[in-house]
Formats: structure tokens, sequence, C-alpha cells
């Protein structure tokens, strides 16, 4: 859907600060709004298009010349054009010598090409300076003034007086240059807008083969198990009761994949003797995507809150209630009240509303808007000290709900151990590892070697060369 901006005036049009002209090659979306953009911050623009006649659509004060026309008239030409459509640049050639290119393009899929948009451009105008920027922000962000998600525009070129005049213009325009380097970079630089939450997918692939087995295992030990050994049909529970085991497994066993990979980092730093050897590719990506899985936690720790905050107003709660109080009348008896059990409900339950608490914490403190305002210390803190205590707290809240069931015999159905059972293995090894590691004798050598220092420093520095990089 087109934008008209024909009647849109810019900002700053009788501003006393003038740049210089900038042309744009293209009037779709993006050219029409980069352009009035500029224009807003007192550039003067000239458009180049193949039909300057039918270009209605464009902001007011903006000329439309033909292509050789306007490349004649500025020093920077922006290219808001496809790649598809770069062939009618070689009939400009003599005119586009020595002239700034920017390569704003963007391809359907990653790795479209075997070379970059930018590089293919620098191949077809040899005697231009080609400088990628701007494939990273969206027409709709220039238009709605640049939002914060869309402000980063990374920049990459060979020539650095060329870089540095398309830098002008970013900061200009309100937004933060990123300058990756050269145009060797251009090819990572146009697959970031494509990519489709790459951090994100171990965690969700992780967080939803964990969601099914456990349904399916809770499925078969509750609502199947029930109608093949006692013939009662107690299907409803698969829209509330298995749900509501299911969310705080999974939450469990998340947080405490949040804080494995750390601990088997730190037991191969102590076996190696050094920091500067590389971690195996599945530990490092493991890393890298720790927030997104503690966020993922958070999630399904949420559904459980809330999934819990509605269990009195089942059905099946206020009939079995009622019809307990009912059964007590008809006896004239009253069950006892029992001081331990009321201890262990109250526990469980005040150790699951502070282990919540922190939950929450370590979500807010993960976001970018809170963590740039906290250094590097407070944040390691909160993600790491807090981070301990809230995976303690949360397995002494499922500790506590088990209690002893797990010595009746008679709940183990068909011989299988109980759900909640399953969600404390994980955090139990993190939590007895983080144990033996926190130990003076084993922390003091951990601290040596994250300071530099090396068991071995020969055969680590052999084990580097070999690997070929240097991690640190």
């Amino acid at each position: 859907m087109e934008t008209d901006l024909s009647n849109m005036i810019p900002l700053y049009a009788g501003s006393s600060q003038k740049y210089d002209t900038v042309c744009i090659f293209g009037t779709g979306d993006f050219g029409r709004s980069l352009g009035c953009k500029m224009m807003q911050c007192g550039y003067s623009v000239v458009f180049g298009s193949r039909n300057p006649q039918a270009s209605s659509l464009l902001p007011k004060g903006a000329e439309v010349l033909s292509h050789r026309e306007a490349a004649q008239k500025a020093s920077i030409i922006i290219l808001a054009i496809h790649r598809d459509h770069y062939e009618f640049l070689t009939g400009l050639t003599d005119v586009l010598e020595g002239k700034v290119l920017v390569d704003v393009s963007n391809n359907l899929k990653i790795n479209q090409y075997p070379e970059s948009n930018a590089e293919f451009l620098a191949e077809l105008i040899p005697k231009a300076e080609v400088v990628k920027a701007f494939n990273t922000v969206s027409a709709w962000a220039l238009q709605s003034g640049t939002l914060d998600a869309s402000r980063q525009v990374f920049i990459c070129g060979n020539d650095h007086k060329s870089k540095e005049m398309v830098v002008d213009i970013v900061r200009a325009l309100g937004l933060t240059p990123l300058d990756q380097g050269t145009l060797l970079a251009s090819k990572e630089v146009e697959n970031y807008p494509l990519q489709l939450f790459p951090m994100w997918r171990l965690p969700m692939y992780i967080a939803t083969g964990l969601t099914v087995c456990i349904f399916l295992y809770c499925l078969l030990t509750d609502v199947i198990y029930t109608y093949v050994s006692d013939g009662r049909d107690i299907s409803f529970r698969i829209a509330i009761s298995i749900p509501n085991k299911v969310f705080p497994i999974v939450s469990l066993i998340l947080l405490g994949l949040v804080y494995l990979p750390g601990l088997i980092a730190s037991i191969l730093q102590l076996y190696r003797g050094t920091k500067y050897s590389r971690f195996p590719n599945w530990l490092d990506h493991w890393m890298l995507c720790r927030k997104q899985l503690g966020l993922v936690a958070l999630a399904f720790a949420f559904l459980h809150v809330l999934y819990t905050l509605i269990i009195p107003t089942r059905y099946y709660v206020r009939w079995h209630r009622g019809n307990s109080i009912i059964n007590q009348i008809k006896k004239n008896e009253t069950s006892p009240f029992e001081t331990k059990s009321a201890w262990r409900t109250d526990s469980y339950m005040a150790l699951g509303m502070l282990g919540f608490l922190f939950y929450v914490i370590l979500g807010i403190t993960s976001l970018p808007s809170v963590s740039n305002v906290v250094n590097w210390r407070e944040f390691r803190f909160v993600q790491s000290k807090l981070g301990y205590l809230t995976l303690l707290l949360c397995t002494g809240h499922t500790l506590i709900f088990g209690w002893n069931k797990f010595l009746d015999v008679s709940r183990y159905r068909w011989y299988l151990p109980l759900p909640y059972m399953l969600s404390l293995v994980i955090p139990c090894i993190v939590l007895v590892i983080k144990f033996v590691l926190i130990m003076p004798c084993v922390d003091k050598t951990i601290t040596q070697i994250r300071q530099g220092w090396e068991r071995n420093p020969k055969s680590a520095k052999q084990s580097t060369f070999k690997n070929g990089k240097i991690a640190v």
C-alpha cells in the first residue's frame, strides 16, 4: 500500500542549517520516506526517476529529474531500488564516477546471490565508492519517527571518507550509525533483516519439545491410566489440570538449562587449566541463547500462576469441595486441622511466590532499557546471584509440594515416576555442581584462570594455535 507524502511539509523547511544536496534513485515507499525525513532535517533532496512526470506522491519541495540529471546535482546518491534494476546504472558510468553510491537494498531470502548486492554494485560501477547502509531501517520507521527498535544503521564500505559522509547523514536523521568495516561485511549486513529470531530458535525448540513430551507423559499417567485401571473418564483434566502440571515443570527445567552451560564452561576451564581454548560450538550457541531460555521459562511461570489463580473457579473443584462438605454433614464428622499440612502448604506457596518475584526481576533486568542503566557488576549480581537464588527457591517450592509423595509406591502409575520429579533432575544437578564450584578451593582456581593464569601455558598455546582462534 503506497503512502502519499505529497502533502507532507518538512518540519524544518525554514531552518537556517542546510546540508548538501542528496540524490535518491527510486520513488518507492522507502525512497519517498527517506527523502521526506532528510528534508525535515535540512537536506536538499533531488529524486532520480525513469519517469519524472509520473512521480506525484513525493513530498513537497523535492525536485524530480531524470537519473542522469539528478546524479549530476549531488555527490551522494542513495539507491533505493532492487538489485534486479541495477543494469541501467551502466549507462551512467561517466556521471557516477567519483560519486558515493549508498546501497540500501535487501534480498528476498538469505544468501540469495553468491555476492552481496553492495559488492555486485561495486563491480558494476568500479569508479564509484559504494557504501552499504540504511537496509536495516524500514520505511514505516522513518515515517513514524524512527522508533527505538529501528534506530541502528549498519554501515560498511571500503573508503573511509565515503563512510564518514554517510555517517553524517545517519546522525543528522537522529539514527545511530554502526561501522561494520569494509564491503566484505555487507553480505552479513544484508542477511540481518531477513533473520527471523535466530537466537530464539533453540529455546523455542527445547521448550516445545519439553512441553509435548511432558504433556504426553502427564496424559499417560493421569487420564489414560485412570481410564484403563478404573474405567473413569477424567479427560476434562486436559484443559486445566494437566497444563498446570506441564507449565511449572517446563519452566523449572528451562531455568536450570539457563545456568547449566555456565557450569559446564567452568568445569572445562578447570579441566584444561586455561581460558584461552575455544568451547565446543554447541556450548557457545547454548550460552548465547541463555537470555532467551530464561524469558521463555518466565513465560511458562506466568502461565502457571494464571492457571493456579483460576483453580477455585473451576466446576470440578467447586463440586468436589461442596460434595466433601455434604458428606461430612451426613456422617456428622469433621476433618481435624493438621498443623503439619498447614506448614507444608504455606511453605511451598511462600517459596513459589518469592521465586516468581525474583523470576520477574530477572526478566525485567534483561530488558535493554533496564540493563543499559546498570553497570556490569550490578547486572551480573542480578543475573547470577539472584538467578541462582530464584532456581533454589523454585526447586524448594517443588520439593515441598511433592513432600513425601515419592515414597508412596501406589502413586507410581505403571512404575513411572511422578511428573513433578522430572522437573527436579536438572535443577538439582545445577545446584549441586554450583555448590561444589563455589567452595573456596575451587572458586579460587576458577578466578585465577579467568584472570589469565594457565596451568600449562605451552600446551594451551599449542592447542589454541591448532584451533586457529583464541577464545577468551
